[in-house]
């Protein structure tokens, strides 16, 4: 029987399966008919009219297709006997020829239709912001009566008559929503999703100063920070130095991952590096739709915050009571969360500050049940809550224990800012460009200052004293702690403006400074960096004491309606600031209590937690009634406040407190900690093992020993420095891994620049960079070897090195591999290797070499006749580079290892290279 007769001869039974069904079935079968063009735009038009009842459109559906013949009566007995018409599965394929695309939207229809469904409202605003609809249209689409697939196929009938242009908009939409470069986000939860939107865009739109002071626009003054992924040994497989940089819109991509099954991206940086702006910056980003728009949404947490959390809260109230409450449809908002994990982003700041350390010990897997909060976190960091949820994590690299690190997917180590990134810094904070010209021109003649400002806090604090710097004469500062006592006279002095500069402030302010003092010291002990009105009162801080800036108001802590307002200091380093000048002003303090400030073991913690000094090495500096009031502070803060201590000791700063406050035990407890530095270093080098059987004595230093450092640094005593180094009695000083950056190298040169002998020091995995290399040179020249892997080195950075190398008479060997050289810095080694014919070893694999840096190396290695090693592993030299070195080779009577794996090297650079092993009998090892 043909399909004709059977239409005609079934005909009302087809009318009342249709009529008795649903609408939305019988234009499902409306879909599939204009799909395959049984229907034109007008038919189908006449068969969808509003008002009429189902059972005429069927009739009048049935008149159509009879009238059409055979073929199409097909089609229709073919859509109507397909039970699963409506749930097909659709895979979309972006359309080869974009100049059909209306014809696209109209053959693949019934998909489209299923696809878009639940996400009509999400589509139509991505429409209305492309212009390509109005608001108007938007609320006809929308109107109640109309099911969510009724929608979705009105939406297609005003794309098609809005053209191609129209039509390309939408399938690129549909493209973004299908590889989730768009979020999906249902009809249900599109007005929270916008809500959520529009609170995050308000609460970072502006960027709040340290003090407070000033709001700046985030997207005005945002400078970008120097983004790293940690080593990687398939980096280094693919020839690639290993450690990368990574730009802020990648950090969630594949580059980088360690642990693929886990969904926590940590991002480390010390105090004051940028960790909070960055991620403000992020959550900016994404509620302004510009980047990071896979994420339906987005809920930022402090860490300072969830310690204030007492009850227990199930995961439901930290996201909507936490965040952002949703008006409506709570339990269905909720359940879309949980069921599309991979499209939320949760972030937490400062994880250091979280008074709990991690474990995965407690677990717990219910979204509903309440627990205390810091279960909630670390099972939400665990995957146990809300799997292939991402969670962005910034931290101080102290917090991080060998547990956490097994729920790490990516980590990014956040390096502050680079020397453009200075200058951007405080160009966007100045708008007089001779003001900004001034203190950039000031930051790059001072090499302490250069070293101090790649961390964002301390640029802040130069742009912000810049006129105590530039036209009051001040010396500038050397130290960490010089930058925090110029900040205290600044504001101390804007909060005077009866005083004049030349008087001494600190004397006329020291209550205030002492009460700031205790309230910071206390802090610190019970891990509190958020303070009630009742804590300032109990430490004596008036009004006039809160006038000078340096409390602000909480960014975390709402007064929820109250008058009273909670308070923390500009930034944790002041905390640590204040606490320090207490401990050193306050006769309270005993100098006694100082001993084990700075005691050093190599011991580790039974927390197990990395880098960290053991507590049980903490003792009191300050006694009353018997409690130890260094207990229970958290071990970076401690250091950072030894290293203010130890600065304030230093003789300008002594003399100050002294002239300011009288106390009598300074001069006692300066003595004290001299003794305790010294003896602390001197400690760490018995410590060191001895040499084995034909091997030299090495020392590999840890972190702790970077920090001893960085306090006689902060003295500023020469002395002390040749006391703290004359018992140094090694050939190999290693330093891997040790965090060092400008500013540490800074310090390092000021002691090490006193050794008696030559040695060699190894400093591969830091973060030392051309500024670093410039602060370390006045001590390179008691130096016969140095180790630069994975430094972020450029050619800058080398060429000044090797300007003064040349008149180091004990520099024989430096390897710089996995750097950024180019053949830019060649020159500059082929005049090394020309004038210094004691040379032995220069190893640049992993760098971007080319076959021009390979010949110009070449001609220096034609005229020396010292170095024995040679590694060019992973450039691309070439046939042309490699030829120029064997020539350069072929007579050489020193050399007796070469490595050029990896670079390139066809056949003709091959026979070069065994042309010049038949002439050169004194090479051992080609590779």
């Amino acid at each position: 029987m043909c399909s004709l007769h059977t239409i005609q001869t079934k005909r009302e039974d087809i009318v009342s399966v249709l009529a008795r069904g649903s609408v939305d079935k019988y234009e499902c079968l409306l879909d599939h008919l204009l799909s395959h063009n049984v229907l034109n735009w007008e038919e189908y038009q006449s068969c969808t009219l509003g008002g009429k009842p189902l059972c005429i459109l069927v009739r009048n559906l049935l008149d159509i297709i009879t009238c059409k013949g055979d073929t199409c009566c097909s089609i229709f007995l073919d859509a109507f006997q397909k039970n699963e018409t409506c749930e097909e599965q659709f895979n979309f394929q972006f359309p080869d020829d974009l100049e059909k695309s209306s014809n696209y939207l109209q053959s693949e229809r019934p998909g489209i239709v299923q696809l878009l469904h639940n996400y009509t409202s999400a589509v139509l605003q991505k429409l209305l912001e492309h212009g390509f609809i109005s608001e108007c249209e938007i609320d006809t689409i929308q109107l109640p009566i109309y099911s969510p697939s009724q929608k979705a196929r009105r939406l297609l009938d005003l794309i098609q008559l809005k053209g191609n242009e129209a039509a390309r908009c939408l399938l690129k939409i549909i493209q973004n929503l299908e590889q989730g470069q768009t979020a999906i986000v249902t009809n249900d939860c599109l007005a929270f999703h916008k809500k959520l939107k529009n609170i995050i865009c308000a609460q970072t739109k502006f960027l709040s100063t340290y003090d407070g002071t000033e709001n700046m626009c985030l997207e005005d003054v945002y400078t970008e920070c120097v983004l790293e992924l940690p080593r990687s040994k398939n980096m280094l497989d693919h020839g690639h130095g290993s450690q990368t940089t990574l730009d802020l819109h990648n950090i969630f991509n594949e580059q980088g991952i360690i642990n693929e099954n886990a969904d926590t991206i940590i991002i480390l940086g010390d105090a004051g590096s940028g960790k909070s702006t960055l991620l403000q910056h992020i959550q900016h980003l994404w509620a302004r739709g510009k980047a990071f728009q896979n994420f339906c949404f987005v809920f930022p947490f402090s860490c300072r915050r969830l310690c204030c959390i007492t009850k227990p809260i199930c995961l439901k109230t930290l996201l909507f009571e936490l965040c952002c409450w949703p008006d409506q449809l709570q339990e269905d908002i909720f359940q879309f969360i949980i069921d599309h994990p991979s499209q939320v982003l949760l972030t937490f700041d400062g994880f250091d500050e979280f008074k709990f350390s991690f474990t995965d010990d407690n677990k717990h897997c219910s979204p509903t049940e309440p627990t205390n909060v810091s279960s909630i976190v670390f099972n939400l960091i665990e995957g146990n809550l809300m799997k292939d949820c991402i969670k962005v994590v910034t931290s101080r690299p102290d917090a991080v224990n060998v547990a956490l690190r097994k729920y790490i997917k990516k980590e990014i180590n956040l390096r502050g800012f680079s020397e453009e990134g200075i200058e951007t810094f405080i160009r966007k904070h100045h708008d007089n460009p001779d003001t900004s010209e001034g203190i950039i021109n000031l930051v790059k003649n001072s090499l302490s200052l250069n070293g101090l400002c790649h961390i964002p806090v301390f640029c802040w604090i130069i742009s912000k004293c810049h006129k105590e710097l530039i036209n009051s004469g001040y010396k500038a500062p050397q130290t960490m702690t010089d930058m925090y006592m110029l900040t205290l006279k600044h504001f101390l002095l804007h909060a005077s403006s009866n005083i004049k500069q030349t008087q001494n402030i600190l004397s006329d302010r020291s209550n205030s400074v002492k009460h700031f003092g205790k309230i910071a010291l206390s802090g610190l002990r019970k891990g509190l960096y958020v303070f009630s009105p009742q804590d300032i009162a109990k430490a004596g801080i008036t009004e006039d004491d809160l006038s000078l800036g340096f409390l602000v108001f909480s960014k975390n802590f709402s007064d929820e309606g109250k008058t009273s307002h909670y308070y923390e200091f500009l930034h944790v380093t002041f905390q640590c600031f204040f606490a320090a000048l207490f401990i050193v002003a306050s006769d309270d303090m005993d100098s006694s209590k100082l001993y084990q400030l700075f005691k050093w073991n190599r011991r580790q913690s039974g927390n197990l937690l990395v880098q960290r000094l053991p507590i049980s090495c903490v003792q009191p500096v300050f006694q009353r009634q018997n409690k130890m009031i260094l207990r229970n502070i958290e071990i970076r803060n401690l250091q950072i406040t030894a290293t203010f201590v130890a600065g304030l000791f230093s003789s300008a700063l002594n003399t100050l407190l002294v002239d300011s406050w009288q106390p009598e035990k300074m001069a006692m407890k300066c003595k004290t900690v001299k003794k305790c530095l010294a003896k602390a270093i001197q400690k760490h080098f018995k410590s060191i093992p001895p040499a084995l059987p034909d091997e030299k004595k090495a020392m590999h230093a840890m972190p702790e020993f970077v920090w001893l450092i960085k306090c006689i640094y902060e003295m500023q005593d020469i002395t002390l420095a040749e006391r703290a180094v004359r018992g140094l009695a090694v050939d190999h000083l290693k330093m891997t891994y040790c965090g060092i950056g400008p500013a540490e190298c800074t310090a390092l040169a000021y002691v090490l620049t006193h050794l008696k002998n030559p040695v060699g020091i190894q400093l591969d995995h830091n973060s030392v960079g051309d500024t670093g290399i410039e602060q370390l040179i006045p001590c390179l020249h008691i130096c016969h070897a140095l180790y630069l892997r994975d430094n972020n080195i450029t050619d800058k950075g080398l060429c000044s090195l090797v300007e003064h190398a040349i008149e180091w008479p004990n520099f024989q060997k430096i390897a710089l591999f996995n750097n950024g050289l180019t053949d830019n810095c060649m020159n500059s080694l082929a005049n090394l290797l020309k004038k210094r014919q004691n040379f032995l070893s220069l190893r640049l694999g992993n760098n971007c070499i080319t076959e021009v840096g390979g010949q110009i190396l070449a001609e220096g290695l034609k005229e020396n006749q010292s170095i024995k090693y040679l590694g060019l592993w992973g450039n691309q030299v070439g046939d042309a580079g490699a030829k120029a070195i064997a020539d350069a080779l072929k007579s050489n009577k020193s050399m007796v290892w070469l490595s050029m794996v990896g670079n390139n090297i066809g056949s003709i650079g091959g026979q070069a290279l065994a042309n010049m092993l038949k002439n050169n009998a004194v090479l051992e090892e080609l590779w």
